[in-house]
């Protein structure tokens, strides 16, 4: 009879997963303590979460999940154990590719816009785990310099939904198959958590007196003095920022390098590179300062750089903390000191912003290094993945712009264009004084930005905004309509070039008239699904007319040189 009884509690928990609404429920708040024995590689978590039903009707069940390799020991409501049923469900929102999911039947129905408290318990191992990659093709040794997060003994780095569970969530199933699948159900998440409060107090084992704890959260020492044989340190992690940033926790044993802008956090093999990064900080921060202004609410504010053990890790940024293996060549190195530093000058509660600015600081500093060829073959360099990412847009499988995404990976291959062609347009010093004026605390308006820069521009550029910011209108296609040169009196030729655009986004590109022992060239805008045309003085007959230098990316650049018959 008792084996009946459990066969029918399961078959029902089957019932209740297949009609589950999983994202009915937002948390919003976690209040956790989280114990980590790195000697284990485990994790053990007890405490609270706050749940409130987002749906229209009342729910009796939910869905709590995290990662596959950790085990739900007890859930209670009111003080008493709740009915739930313990699954594996396949997903790679964890880099297992699988979730622990715990599908919960409560005493009574939540009502819409009720919020209940349930007291959780729940520990198991983090190892280092690539299954999501490699069961779909990606070599092993490759997908592990990606999928670096784990709890050991040398060292410990997790970070958070969309790459290890470690704290309870809820989403549907997703493969990393469907390209934009993965970051777009993160990005769903993140938006549904915006204002979901987060304090997580830690209990962690060290191995030495260079152990260092950290993470991206508001860090509070709790307890500084040993407790007893097994744990050494208290603290706790106020994430306030789940909108844009996964709670992350590093444990290793560092050497601090402390500069006055940063902080870098070095292990011994890598002391060397930690050298070379401060370098590498100290001449990029003047550049940018120049570039974007210093926005901190306090110089004490530092960026914090964390050395990765795998030198072929794959750098990770999340707010002011970057971690990277400081290990590779000055320009390198340079580059992520340009990330980094940006991210700490500018912030910004808009991500298209505050990380497109730090991925524009890069090609920015190419330029200014190596000149403007260099920094257009850097943009070139990023192009395939953004046609991909409109591919997928126009196929409807993402409905994403650059005001409403979290996703950085979206935000980092198309606002480094968005600042780039906004610089084109309007110049470096207009929008460096733009830039210096803005105030995060006022960015209240999704057009505060575009007002700022018009006011120092003298342009409207609500056209701009529109396809490139406010909405997702894919990339421009430019061709030739027609040439006609027209012979001038005073010697030479005035041609006039007509441009047809035939995607939906506008922008500003550069035509180029190329004769034999010269060239000429103006700007041009044109619209989406339109022609527009520019007359540009040459000095003799041309030979052909090149659109776009590369500054704008395409969808299709094939038509990008037109040939004129001689």
């Amino acid at each position: 009879m008792m084996k009946f009884a459990c066969f029918a509690f399961v078959m029902v928990g089957c019932l209740w997963a297949s009609a589950l609404d999983r994202e009915a429920f937002t948390f919003t708040k976690y209040d956790l303590n989280v114990r980590v024995e790195p000697e284990q590689q485990r994790l053990g978590v007890r405490g609270k979460i706050s749940l409130r039903n987002d749906s229209a009707v009342p729910q009796r069940s939910l869905s709590l999940q995290i990662s596959s390799t950790l085990n739900w020991s007890s859930i209670q409501f009111e003080g008493q154990p709740v009915e739930f049923v313990s699954q594996t469900y396949t997903s790679d929102i964890d880099h297992t590719g699988a979730l622990s999911e715990a599908i919960v039947v409560l005493p009574q129905p939540v009502a819409p816009k009720q919020t209940i408290v349930l007291d959780i318990g729940y520990e198991g191992v983090v190892l280092q785990d690539a299954t999501r990659l490699t069961r779909i093709g990606v070599p092993e040794d490759q997908a592990k310099h990606a999928e670096w997060d784990q709890i050991s003994r040398a060292f410990t780095a997790v970070r958070g939904v969309g790459y290890v569970a470690w704290y309870p969530v809820a989403t549907e199933s997703v493969s990393a198959s469907n390209g934009v699948a993965l970051p777009d159900a993160v990005a769903r998440w993140k938006w549904r958590e915006a204002k979901t409060e987060m304090l997580i107090a830690f209990a962690y084992s060290g191995s030495g007196e260079g152990s260092k704890f950290l993470c991206n959260g508001l860090k509070t020492p709790v307890i500084s003095e040993r407790m007893d044989t097994a744990f050494q340190d208290h603290v706790q992690c106020n994430f306030g920022q789940l909108s844009t940033e996964s709670p992350l926790v590093v444990i290793g044993n560092f050497q601090l390098l402390d500069r006055p802008i940063a902080k870098i956090f070095s292990l011994s093999e890598h002391k060397a590179g930690a050298d070379d990064f401060a370098s590498a900080i100290d001449e990029v921060t003047p550049l940018a300062t120049k570039w974007f202004g210093d926005h901190r609410e306090g110089t004490e504010t530092k960026a914090e750089v964390v050395d990765l053990p795998d030198p072929q890790a794959a750098s990770y940024e999340s707010g002011t903390m970057l971690l990277m293996p400081l290990i590779g060549s000055d320009t390198k190195l340079l580059l992520a000191a340009a990330q980094g530093i940006t991210n700490l000058l500018f912030p910004s509660p808009r991500i298209w912003i505050r990380d497109g600015l730090a991925d524009y600081a890069q090609v920015r500093l190419i330029e200014e290094k190596e000149g403007r060829a260099a920094a257009i073959a850097y943009l070139k360099a990023h192009s395939g993945a953004l046609l991909d990412l409109e591919k997928q847009s126009s196929e409807g499988k993402s409905d994403s712009t650059l005001l409403n995404t979290p996703d950085k990976f979206r935000v980092g291959i198309k606002a480094i264009y968005v600042w780039w062609m906004l610089r084109d347009m309007i110049g470096e010093n207009p929008l460096y004084a733009a830039l210096h004026n803005y105030k995060a605390t006022e960015d209240t308006d999704p057009k505060y930005m575009q007002k700022l820069i018009e006011a120092q521009a003298h342009r409207d550029l609500q056209w701009f905004f529109d396809d490139w910011v406010y909405h997702d209108r894919g990339l421009p296609h430019f061709r030739v309509a027609s040439v006609y040169p027209s012979k001038l009196a005073s010697g030479g030729y005035m041609v006039t070039v007509t441009v047809e655009n035939a995607g939906n986004a506008g922008a500003e590109i550069t035509v180029t008239l190329h004769a034999q022992d010269s060239e000429a060239s103006g700007k041009l805008v044109v619209a989406g699904k339109s022609k527009a045309s520019i007359r540009i003085q040459s000095p003799s007959l041309p030979q052909d007319v090149t659109l776009n230098d590369g500054s704008v990316p395409e969808s299709d650049t094939s038509s990008d040189v037109y040939k004129l018959n001689q």
